[in-house]
């Protein structure tokens, strides 16, 4: 049966949970059990009719809650593939190290530009590299230590899934140099990334291999699964920008999970789940899965 589940940015109002029932039974759906997950912060409730119409007709309380809704069936998943920056960590790589360099207004407008979908991933990717040509290969030690944090309940879900015995992929279009760390803190059995090009202790201003953009990204995920023999509804992925949009859509096409994380508004379009309130932890609540069950 489908549930639709409800998190809370705080704790659920009064009222609340009713006026959800209302509303699908508004969009034509037939409301059955309510059950909490946690309570006082995330409920489920289950309902006949299509997954569609329960969120169209769920959409206004998004105002004060993150809302998924999904199929029961495989509702936790056994492959979890997800972008890096601002995503997994607080920060977008690039920027960090251009701020280093001096540069940062500069890169990080043209970052700001491709996530929301306005350049070429590639190009823009290849464009700001370039500008970091002569940069001490040690500001990116300095840079990891400083700067890169990682994004409040990343841990928690890693570990999470892991314990379950799922497989967590990071695919990240930024830099190996990143990920690799980010990957073994986090508890990530899987990492694609770029490498940027060094000689001689400093940046070139170049990348090696083929570059890790949006397809790249979907390709991941697909490959992943078949690998693994996961079952292509069976999938979670989660970034923030236009150009995790392929990855996480083709997520939502396969029945699975596609998470739109602090979504920039193309991507929203394409998500059958976006958090805007919460932490990473609403994705293990997504997963009916309560705080007592947590891996630490």
């Amino acid at each position: 049966m489908p549930i639709a589940t409800l998190i809370a940015a705080d704790s659920t109002e009064s009222g609340v949970i009713s006026e959800a029932c209302d509303r699908l039974v508004s969009g034509g759906c037939v409301t059955g059990d309510v059950a909490w997950i946690e309570p006082g912060k995330a409920v489920d409730i289950q309902f006949q009719g299509p997954l569609f119409d329960a969120r169209a007709a769920l959409s206004p309380l998004e105002a004060g809650y993150d809302i998924a809704v999904q199929s029961s069936d495989t509702r936790r998943k056994m492959l979890l593939v997800s972008d890096m920056d601002s995503t997994m960590i607080m920060v977008e790589c690039i920027d960090e190290l251009a701020d280093y360099a001096g540069i940062k207004p500069e890169i990080a407008a043209i970052t700001e530009r491709a996530m929301a979908g306005e350049l070429d991933f590639a190009q823009a990717l290849t464009a700001r590299v370039a500008l970091l040509a002569g940069l001490n290969e040690g500001v990116i030690a300095q840079c990891l230590a400083e700067r890169v944090r990682t994004m409040p309940g990343a841990d928690i879900l890693v570990r999470t899934v892991n314990g379950w015995g799922a497989h967590a992929v990071l695919v990240s279009g930024g830099f190996t140099r990143f990920t690799d760390p980010v990957a073994e803190i986090l508890g990530f059995s899987e990492v694609h990334a770029n490498v940027l090009e060094i000689r001689d202790g400093a940046l070139t201003g170049a990348l090696v291999g083929d570059i890790v953009d949006a397809t790249t990204k979907r390709n991941v995920l697909q490959s992943a699964g078949t690998v693994k023999g996961i079952a292509s509804d069976n999938v979670l992925a989660v970034g923030d920008g236009a150009n995790d949009i392929p990855m996480i859509a083709a997520a939502v096409e396969q029945g699975g999970l596609g998470v739109g994380f602090h979504p920039r508004p193309l991507l929203a379009a394409q998500v059958n789940f976006a958090v805007r309130h919460n932490d990473l932890t609403a994705l293990l609540y997504a997963q009916g899965v309560p705080r007592a069950e947590w891996i630490y």
